[in-house]
């Protein structure tokens, strides 16, 4: 399953700021289990987005709640799933 995860940052940019460096890497890490397929800031930044992979919605809630800025209470998080039919071999391939 794939998911296209909001965040909207709760707090003043220069909070985010003192955490952004634990995010990143724990996005790293989810990168490295082909967890994450790509992540950024939305323009203007008030907060990013996420596309992730997850075997099921237990494993794709614990993606998310292990986020520092999750864990911080920094952003409020919408989840989407998605269900690509054009392109997932790319996706997939990741």
């Amino acid at each position: 399953m794939y998911a296209w995860v909001s965040l909207r940052y709760l707090v003043p940019q220069g909070r985010i700021d003192q955490t952004v460096d634990r995010h990143r890497a724990y996005l790293r890490g989810l990168k490295e289990r082909r967890k994450l397929v790509a992540s950024g800031p939305l323009i203007p930044r008030t907060g990013g987005a996420l596309l992730l992979r997850a075997d099921d919605d237990d494993e794709l809630a614990a993606l998310v709640a292990g986020d520092p800025f999750a864990l911080e209470g920094l952003v409020e998080h919408t989840v989407y799933r998605w269900a690509p039919n054009i392109g997932v071999e790319g996706l997939d391939g990741l």
